[in-house]
């Protein structure tokens, strides 16, 4: 029978059918958003054009080599992306999957900058040495599992506190997730570069470690010298003053927090309009 002439509760039936498919296929995308899987989905991506170019040019050894990794491919997916699986599943479990997550407001962003700057400021003049991590696209949910997790309002003083020497929590790296502090005491990698000053120690090592995988913003406080570090993309900003410091907080963060939600608001406005 042709599609058009369907009886309108199976045509219905359909158009239901599909859209909850795409609801779904947009909420597993929204899941894995931010997480090292984006990448290996990249990468399958490339798997799949090259196999259709062996194809069409006629490469018969690159497509059986394709259709190898194609073939083994799902296997390969579970074990690659256990993590991301994972955290999916328990997220299912506790109704969070379909759950809308917003952006953090400008005030809200604000406050959060001015705490951090106050906080590292006090550090820095009593040389108490910290290691904060601020998540921004690439999410950094398995370096929070290494860590105690804590899901708290950021306040200056929760910082400070923090990193008193000797406390439970002060060793490790606190990491910041949609303006709250996530977790404490956790694992950063180390950078493995080696042109990092021998000058530099195992903090500034983790944060530029943690720069070159993920797209995080990692504020140093040096325990030494009391100075002031700021890592991102796999570069160190030594020595920061407090008002360059701020600075960079202000460009790096609230700048692409007022990007996004103008982008949202002008989508929305096509979409109503």
């Amino acid at each position: 029978m042709p599609f058009g002439e369907l009886p309108f509760l199976d045509y219905l039936g359909y158009i239901i059918d599909i859209l909850l498919v795409w609801f779904v296929i947009y909420k597993l995308i929204m899941v894995i958003r931010g997480t090292k899987a984006v990448q290996l989905l990249k990468g399958i991506t490339v798997i799949i054009i090259i196999r259709m170019l062996s194809s069409v040019l006629g490469l018969n050894t690159l497509q059986w080599l394709m259709d190898q990794a194609l073939t083994w491919g799902f296997l390969a997916i579970i074990i690659i992306f256990q993590p991301e699986l994972r955290r999916a599943l328990e997220q299912l479990g506790r109704g969070k999957l379909f759950s809308r997550t917003n952006a953090p407001e400008e005030d809200e962003q604000t406050s959060f900058i001015d705490s951090l700057v106050k906080a590292t400021d006090y550090m820095a003049k009593r040389r108490i040495g910290a290691l904060i991590s601020i998540e921004r696209e690439t999410g950094m949910g398995d370096y929070i599992e290494t860590g105690i997790g804590l899901d708290a309002k950021i306040t200056s003083e929760l910082l400070i506190n923090t990193f008193i020497p000797n406390t439970p929590l002060h060793d490790g790296a606190v990491i910041i997730q949609k303006n709250k502090v996530a977790a404490a005491a956790c694992y950063l990698p180390l950078s493995e570069s080696p042109f990092i000053s021998k000058e530099l120690g195992t903090r500034h090592r983790a944060a530029l470690g943690i720069s070159e995988v993920t797209d995080s913003i990692t504020v140093v406080v040096s325990e030494e010298t009391g100075s002031i570090s700021l890592t991102k993309n796999g570069e160190l900003h030594r020595e920061l003053k407090q008002d360059a410091f701020r600075e960079m907080l202000v460009r790096e963060l609230q700048a692409k927090n007022s990007s996004t939600s103008s982008t949202l608001w002008q989508w929305r406005g096509k979409k109503n309009g």
